[in-house]
């Protein structure tokens, strides 16, 4: 048997890569990275020849869109360790051979937890029917769920106050700050950083990162329009301009819409 484990990495940033190889170094294993793709054509082209792989370490929104199309358009056979900064791809992950879900910013320690799982996954060699029974108890115990909040607290120079959620009506990143826009079109500067901290605070089926910088409250949504062939333009309440999704997030937002 060839102890030799083959590696795919497919992530569409640099830093991402580099920071995948060094904690695979630092797991100190007998590995091979057979290939590193950072676009879904490249994904394509390679495993249309049906290699044999051990693991695929995959991020999900690439530069041409998102992974998932790969792993619809082509047979894939071994686990898949997911990265991303999005929540909301949980259950399509494991409904591929998703067998983990890593959250960016991740640590090796998170890493090589997901690491522990593919070697005991590999080392049972099971058959593929009691393969689907673990997937089926890992989707039972899915990542830890922030508690939801209610309302955000802001701080100003002069006060402190609060703003409640349900009157959010979506939330913009703007230079490395995040702005909660409500009811009365009025900003609010959050304490959160980015919008993948919000998104942890925030209710599922309320709410949806439509782009790389807005997350839409579904109560506020009044009209949505074609905006082209592959993106649709939102209108919120009480704003004048349309706030429009991103062509990888646009079936998904179809589909959470209708949920």
């Amino acid at each position: 048997m060839n102890l030799l484990m083959k590696i795919v990495i497919i992530e569409d940033e640099i830093p991402a890569r580099k920071k995948i190889k060094r904690f695979l170094d630092d797991l100190n294993v007998p590995i091979t990275i057979i290939t590193e793709i950072s676009t879904i054509e490249e994904a394509n082209i390679f495993l249309t020849a049906k290699p044999e792989l051990d693991l695929i370490i995959s991020d999900i929104e690439l530069l041409d869109g998102n992974a998932f199309e790969i792993y619809s358009k082509n047979k894939v056979t071994c686990p898949i360790i997911f990265t991303t900064a999005y929540n909301q791809y949980l259950m399509d992950a494991f409904e591929t051979n998703g067998i983990e879900y890593l959250l960016k910013p991740f640590s090796f320690e998170r890493f090589k937890k997901a690491w522990d799982k593919f070697l005991l996954l590999r080392k049972t060699a099971v058959t593929n029917h009691t393969i689907l029974n673990k997937l089926d108890q890992l989707l039972k115990n899915p990542i830890e769920k922030t508690t939801t909040k209610k309302r955000f607290t802001i701080n100003t120079p002069k006060e402190i106050y609060f703003i409640e959620t349900e009157n959010i009506v979506f939330f913009r990143a703007e230079e490395g700050v995040v702005f909660a826009i409500d009811i009365f079109s009025k900003k609010h500067l959050l304490n959160q950083n980015t919008l993948k901290d919000i998104e942890l605070l925030l209710e599922p089926e309320s709410f949806f990162r439509i782009n790389r910088s807005e997350i839409v409250h579904k109560k506020h949504i009044q009209k949505i329009e074609k905006y082209s062939k592959n993106s649709l333009a939102i209108k919120l309440l009480g704003q004048e301009k349309h706030l429009v999704t991103s062509q990888s997030q646009t079936k998904l937002f179809r589909d959470w819409l209708e949920e």
